[in-house]
């Protein structure tokens, strides 16, 4: 029950940080916010079901967080119609959510 409750926990915390670095970003179309929540439903469930039920390690978070970040600018292309800008959204938005994760770790840790 506590690992559910900490992956709904790292979800929500992601999505609000990314839907935070869309608006950042100047984006105002609720269709790429929609497709932001819904992809990293997919995403960062399934990441974190895979570092916590199958394998952690640094290499494995990094890979994974670099599938992520090309899943997700495969997930924008449509709604955006620009590679560069798909993949702009994506590397910000997981880069933001991921070091906002690991600050707010340091500091439940410290």
């Amino acid at each position: 029950m506590e690992v559910l409750r900490s992956m709904l926990l790292a979800l929500t915390l992601t999505i609000v940080v990314e839907l935070g670095v869309l608006w950042l970003l100047g984006e105002r179309r609720g269709k790429v916010y929609r497709a932001s929540v819904l992809m990293n439903i997919v995403t960062n469930v399934s990441l974190n079901y895979y570092l916590v039920f199958v394998a952690f390690s640094t290499l494995v978070v990094l890979v994974g967080e670099v599938l992520v970040v090309l899943v997700e600018t495969l997930w924008y292309q449509p709604y955006l119609h620009c590679w560069e800008q798909s993949f702009l959204y994506s590397l910000l938005c997981n880069t933001t959510s991921f070091l906002t994760g690991q600050l707010l770790l340091l500091l439940l840790l410290s």
